[in-house]
């Protein structure tokens, strides 16, 4: 049985997060989402636990898709489950050069590979930090995210408007 894993913040997930994962679920027998809280990233709009819940509901309707959370090395994660592949989605050359110099480390401390897949074009704009940002100022992230994810953005920016 191959297992994938799909690393990112998901903070939050974006319709461009779900297509990767839906399109790596047809190529693979198990998908794990693998919500890592990224220290060079700013600080997190959601918790690991949050991310991780809507992460469920949104992929609730793939039978091969786990998510879990976890600190340290991906490829020490990826090991100890079993996995034979890490998935990156690509949206442009820029997002190339950095994965590159990651998937070769990781191929180096692991013996896994890592598989680009190219981002959709019409998601290939998103990224979490654009969405947050929209989402902060009151714009409309409907077509960026799921039903669920919109929700929980203009909850959250309520609740901080009003604190």
């Amino acid at each position: 049985m191959a297992t994938a894993l799909c690393p990112g913040s998901f903070d939050p997930v974006t319709l461009g997060h779900l297509d990767i994962i839906e399109r790596t679920a047809r190529h693979f027998d198990h998908v794990i989402v693998a919500v890592i809280r990224n220290p060079q990233k700013s600080q997190s709009l959601f918790t690991l636990e949050e991310r991780q819940e809507m992460l469920h509901e949104v992929t609730g309707h793939l039978d091969n898709v786990s998510i879990e959370f976890f600190k340290g090395l991906l490829v020490d994660f990826a090991r100890d489950h079993g996995a034979a592949a890490i998935v990156k989605g690509l949206r442009a050359v820029s997002d190339f050069d950095y994965e590159l110099q990651m998937a070769q480390m990781n191929q180096r401390l692991s013996g896994i590979d890592t598989f680009f897949i190219s981002t959709s074009p019409q998601h290939s704009f998103l990224s979490s930090s654009l969405v947050r940002e929209v989402s902060k100022y009151g714009g409309d992230v409907s077509s960026m995210v799921p039903p669920i994810v919109r929700e929980r953005l203009v909850q959250r920016y309520e609740e901080r408007s009003s604190s």
